[in-house]
């Protein structure tokens, strides 16, 4: 790569990082930003968190696909992750 593809690529970075910026400030306040944290429980968590709610349950749901998550580490075996907020709305709460 030369040294001119390669200012005219950091041209294009800048300019891109630039609109990304302006895009952020003009967003409504009500729209969440990339920056918000998200807690995320465990199958067990969600139970607990819950009052009367099984583990068993909670798998279902996932499998019925009722509430969204996602699988921390590799194939079927990894770690369910659901976000705090989704299983409080789905039960009400």
């Amino acid at each position: 790569m030369t040294l001119t593809e390669k200012q005219h690529l950091l041209t294009q970075i800048t300019v891109f990082i630039n609109n990304l910026a302006v895009d952020d400030e003009n967003k409504a306040p009500n729209e969440p930003k990339i920056n918000d944290k998200v807690e995320l429980l465990t199958v067990k968590e969600c139970a607990k968190e819950v009052s009367g709610l099984s583990e068993c349950t909670v798998r279902q749901l996932v499998t019925q696909g009722k509430l969204p998550h996602i699988r921390s580490g590799a194939g079927k075996r990894g770690k369910i992750l659901i976000p705090k907020a989704a299983l409080l709305e789905y039960f009400g709460g």
